[in-house]
């Protein structure tokens, strides 16, 4: 599930001998001089990652470990310095890409679990993961104040697409961003917002590919199917 339009897309392998690994992996090499702004377990906050991976394990995931785990997973893919890595139990062969004008977004969708950002703490949500993972490339560099936007963008953009699909919520309690552009440069762009030109192409770009990998999602699990445990919006 690829677009040709789509530079330096990721690589899909398969990572043996890591205990809790057991899926492919979805991972790619960053270019240098870039720095990115990242929600991910391995590589969170404002930094300059030299590779992005995102590792699919399973639904009974037991390892409290997670950022060894991811780095014991870079380690055989050979990755070195640092990186954002994810976790996911959704496919990640599965993966939707989408680009506008110079945004690229790679999303892998598992939707076994969504719920509204503001729900409250006394729903027993059931224990199913689902997780929606990006990766967005802008060709500009960012402020510090637009990447931190960017992130509210993609993030409005994903909830957008779900809204849409008539999903029962904004999204998982286990979702991840990861976004990346050049570093430097006297063309910094200081906004990052929804109607900025920047954070426009980057929500076209993130609803597409979410919208792409929720369809997939929903069709390869029909109202029934053991993963799909919605809750009614009305309970």
């Amino acid at each position: 599930m690829n677009a040709p339009d789509i530079p330096q897309l990721p690589e899909l392998t398969t990572v043996r001998g890591v205990s809790g690994s057991r899926g492919p992996v979805l991972w790619c090499r960053l270019p240098d001089a870039h720095r990115a702004i990242s929600t991910a377990v391995l590589g969170g906050g404002i930094g300059a990652p030299r590779w992005w991976a995102n590792v699919q394990v399973d639904r009974d995931y037991h390892r409290d470990d997670p950022i060894a785990h991811l780095r014991e997973v870079a380690d055989r893919l050979e990755l070195t310095g640092p990186g954002v890595g994810m976790l996911t139990a959704a496919r990640v062969d599965r993966w939707t890409t989408s680009s506008d004008n110079g945004v690229s977004t790679v999303a892998t969708v598992g939707l076994g679990l969504p719920v509204p950002a503001a729900a409250p703490d006394e729903i027993d949500w059931w224990p199913m993961p689902g997780t929606i993972n990006l990766l967005v490339r802008l060709p500009v560099p960012l402020s510090d104040a637009a990447l931190v936007n960017a992130v509210v963008t993609a993030t409005e953009a994903k909830t957008q697409a779900l809204m849409e699909a008539d999903v029962p919520g904004t999204g998982t309690s286990s979702d991840a961003v990861c976004i990346v552009c050049p570093a430097g440069g006297k063309a910094t762009e200081d906004y990052g917002g929804p109607r900025s030109r920047w954070g426009a192409r980057l929500a076209r770009s993130v609803h597409r590919a979410v919208a792409a990998g929720t369809a997939d999602w929903i069709d390869r699990h029909p109202p029934g199917d053991e993963h799909r445990r919605w809750r009614d919006r009305s309970g």
